[in-house]
């Protein structure tokens, strides 16, 4: 929170106060979970769903594929999302083109094993 200074008129003071967290966006990313399209899909018709805001864990990939880092988002919701359709009639991932979750904070958490 940034405030004035009656004593330093042209300073800007700074304190903690409330914080605003940015929506995460996400691009060219895979869910193998129809349960979170459904979740996307449903949060976005109605805007509020009885349990619609989820944690939700990121793993980041390094390029050998292997995770080296894992974030939790807590209380996401859906406020965009575009999903590209499942092409392979075989497969059962969800393609995503963008997604763009509102959230009430995160924390990098431990790696998995």
């Amino acid at each position: 929170m940034e405030h004035g200074d009656a004593a330093a008129p042209d300073v800007i003071r700074k304190a903690p106060g409330l914080t605003k967290c940015d929506a995460i966006t996400l691009e060219r990313g895979v869910s193998h979970d129809r349960e979170f399209e459904r979740w996307a899909k449903q949060t976005l018709r109605s805007g509020s769903v009885p349990g619609f805001g989820k944690d939700v864990l990121f793993e980041l990939l390094g390029p050998a594929g292997k995770i080296v880092a894992v974030y939790k988002a807590f209380r996401c919701w859906v406020s965009e999302f575009r999903a590209l359709p499942d092409l392979d009639s075989e497969g059962n991932a969800v393609a995503i083109e963008s997604i763009k979750l509102k959230n009430e904070g995160w924390q990098r958490e431990p790696p998995l094993p």
